[in-house]
């Protein structure tokens, strides 16, 4: 099943998403970018200034780990 990326929800509940077509049509990244007052310098700060992301729980780790075990 394919998710809808141009709802608010999930990880970017405050920020809008937009299609890879929505951005062909505004003239393509860099147009993109000037029309919805965004710059990478402000990207990059915002990645930078962001706090760390654990993408998994310990008990996912550990169950990870224990799958590779037994995989060997």
């Amino acid at each position: 099943m394919k998710p809808n990326i141009s709802t608010n929800e999930g990880l970017f509940k405050t920020h809008k998403s937009y299609t890879p077509e929505e951005i062909l049509a505004a003239g393509g990244t860099t147009a993109f970018g000037r029309k919805t007052a965004k710059n990478k310098l402000d990207v990059i700060k915002a990645i930078e200034n962001a706090p760390p992301i654990e993408p998994f729980t310990d008990q996912e780790w550990a169950d990870l780990i224990d799958q590779l075990a037994k995989d060997k």
